[in-house]
């Protein structure tokens, strides 16, 4: 389905300049980057403006070649020292209560980038003692010894997408594993069950509803608090086609049955994405408990 179809309800107003510049001097000063703008993501202008970013650490190219993910993909450079104190500098110029940190996939470290996790952790609540801390990790190739390094630094949310159905991995996620990202997700609660634990779906690549309640389940029953459910969109004509526009109203159904499976958050629409308005419910999740 070509996206020049692309129906009303994902049509976007182009971001405010003013607002985007004036974080673009603070990143770029920083030497910074974030997944908004490596991933074209389409709530850009919404996010910005709310203060609301997500930094990406490790640099802007990944080693893997998911056929979904519109960040660069070849052989990175290595890791920048100073990145994890920049990152707590901009969150504290930009005055961010809550602060999401992700990262390229990085198959080529010997820690496979955990260590820049906990530093990143470890410099923002440093300079940002009230600052609430969201990390969306790679896979770490299923390593314990990486998932550990980044529980011990005690962020208030690890994330990790498992993105699509199972059936669609060898499509779409290649060099990743369903079982695999089930798995980190279920060692992160037996290695400290007080973390939050999120992760994301996208449609529109082929599922079906009964695949999705399926994931659904799956995420429940290794514990998952937080769950999002967006929309797929094509990045660029070399990536995989949108199968089907999904409209609002199965969003919303998906929603109510993600309460009522008992997760603590959902957030399911259209140009919903991993970290769209996570300082709102991250706030409100830290507000309320459980």
């Amino acid at each position: 389905m070509h996206e020049s179809k692309r129906p009303d309800w994902l049509k976007v107003k182009a971001p405010n300049q003013e607002s985007l510049q004036k974080i673009r001097l603070v990143l770029d000063d920083l030497r910074l980057h974030t997944v908004c703008e490596s991933a074209l993501c389409p709530n850009i202008g919404i996010c910005l403006a709310d203060h609301t970013i997500t930094f990406m650490i490790l640099g802007d190219t990944c080693t893997r070649n998911c056929g979904f993910c519109a960040v660069k993909k070849g052989k990175p450079i290595p890791p920048e020292p100073e990145e994890p104190r920049h990152i707590a500098e901009a969150t504290k110029r930009l005055k961010l209560k809550h602060v999401v940190v992700t990262s390229v996939t990085r198959d080529d470290l010997e820690d496979l980038g955990a260590g820049q996790f906990a530093r990143t952790i470890q410099e923002i609540r440093a300079l940002n003692s009230t600052t609430t801390i969201e990390v969306l990790v790679p896979d770490f190739q299923g390593s314990r010894a990486a998932i550990e390094t980044v529980v011990m630094t005690k962020p208030d949310i690890i994330g990790h997408n498992v993105e699509v159905v199972p059936r669609l991995y060898p499509m779409v996620r290649p060099e990743a594993s369903y079982e695999r990202s089930l798995n980190l997700l279920s060692s992160v609660k037996v290695m400290d069950p007080h973390i939050y634990t999120k992760s994301g779906l996208m449609l529109g690549l082929g599922e079906n509803e009964n695949e999705v309640l399926g994931v659904m389940k799956d995420l429940r029953s290794v514990k998952c608090d937080v769950l999002t459910i967006g929309q797929y969109l094509q990045p660029s004509k070399e990536h995989l086609d949108v199968k089907e526009f999904v409209r609002p109203e199965k969003f919303e159904q998906y929603r109510q049955i993600g309460y009522n499976m008992g997760f603590v958050y959902v957030a399911s629409a259209p140009l919903i994405r991993s970290s769209f308005n996570a300082a709102k419910f991250s706030q409100k999740l830290m507000r309320t408990g459980r």
